[in-house]
């Protein structure tokens, strides 16, 4: 088998998966599989595929070599919100203590010559880099397509994605002009769910998602429940406010998502208003504050007009009858 005949296998069998999940609606005995069990099902069997394919290429003449960390990029598509490696990160310990066990995938860059450009195993890279040690890889020829449909299976079966990351991944992808069966590909998923993570992504502000972060605790639901409220300006400042608070940093991310969240769903206060009335001639004066819960009438009298606020209080009963029936007969 060539090299070439090796690297076409790699991602030959994605499209006939994916289609299958797409018209396969029912499992054994009938019972429908939601987009999430078909997405993990397709997965694990990439990752099975993935694992079988690497060694068949290795056996072709591919080689793991030794780089440079620093002379490796990122991805053209950036797919994490968090993209640091603490020195505490589980794969760090795991790298130090028995080595890097599994090669990451790169390709020659294709605008600057003697650099490389990382297809996956970011965080394995990040890892070696803060340890200083030299980088175990596999370089390959990949064009645009394949490196973004071996990034996204990457993530989706060794280490998830938020559903946050996934959406803006879609987005990002389809902002670079990657048509939608590749974006499934790249995702492991189906037209339903790739709709709904595009619909998720393009409701919410790139700003606010980076200041919320991955939120890995928060599915399309509650991500949903932002994005209809802050169609309102009002609530969209109201979440704009809430990432620029002091105590909004110091905290987690799905924390932060659950400030954003509690903000926006609070009913906004009605604006108070004040007015005065005073009748020609009269010695009687109003003064009239409306909250929106509460409606309060001052009188203040002189004079012949003393006696105009026991005459409003014994006349309470009627005026609120006569406003019924006024309303009712507006209603019909």
């Amino acid at each position: 088998m060539s090299r070439r005949d090796v690297l076409n296998g790699i991602f030959a069998d994605t499209t006939r998966e994916l289609a299958a999940a797409n018209f396969s609606k029912e499992a054994d005995g009938g019972r429908v599989l939601a987009g999430p069990v078909r997405t993990m099902g397709l997965a694990l069997d990439r990752m099975d595929q993935e694992a079988r394919e690497l060694r068949e290429a290795l056996k072709s003449g591919e080689r793991v070599v030794e780089l440079d960390p620093e002379l490796i990029d990122g991805s053209f598509v950036r797919d994490r919100l968090d993209g640091e490696v603490p020195a505490t990160d589980d794969i760090v310990r795991s790298i130090e203590e028995n080595g890097q066990e599994v090669p990451i995938l790169v390709r020659q860059h294709p605008d600057l010559e003697g650099r490389y450009q990382v297809a996956y195993g970011h965080r394995r890279l990040r890892a070696v880099r803060l340890l200083g040690r030299k980088v175990r890889a596999v370089v390959r020829p990949l064009s645009d397509n394949e490196l973004v449909v071996a990034q996204g299976i990457e993530n989706t079966a060794r280490k998830d994605l938020s559903y946050i990351e996934r959406a803006v991944f879609a987005l990002s992808l389809e902002t670079h002009g990657f048509g939608r069966d590749l974006i499934m590909q790249a995702l492991s998923t189906d037209k339903t769910e790739l709709s709904k993570l595009l619909s998720v992504a393009k409701g919410i502000p790139g700003s606010l998602v980076k200041a919320i972060g991955a939120a890995p605790s928060m599915g399309r639901r509650r991500w949903m429940d932002i994005a209809e409220k802050i169609t309102d300006p009002k609530a969209m400042e109201v979440a704009r406010n809430a990432i620029h608070r002091p105590e909004f940093e110091a905290l987690g991310s799905d924390e932060r998502f659950m400030m954003v969240l509690a903000e926006v769903s609070k009913k906004p206060q009605r604006e108070q208003t004040i007015s005065e009335w005073k009748p020609n001639g009269g010695k009687v004066a109003a003064k009239i504050k409306d909250t929106g819960r509460a409606y309060t009438l001052s009188l203040k009298t002189a004079e012949a007009d003393e006696g105009f606020g026991a005459y409003l209080t014994k006349r309470l009963d009627d005026l609120y009858a006569d406003w019924q029936a006024n309303r009712k007969s507006k209603q019909e």
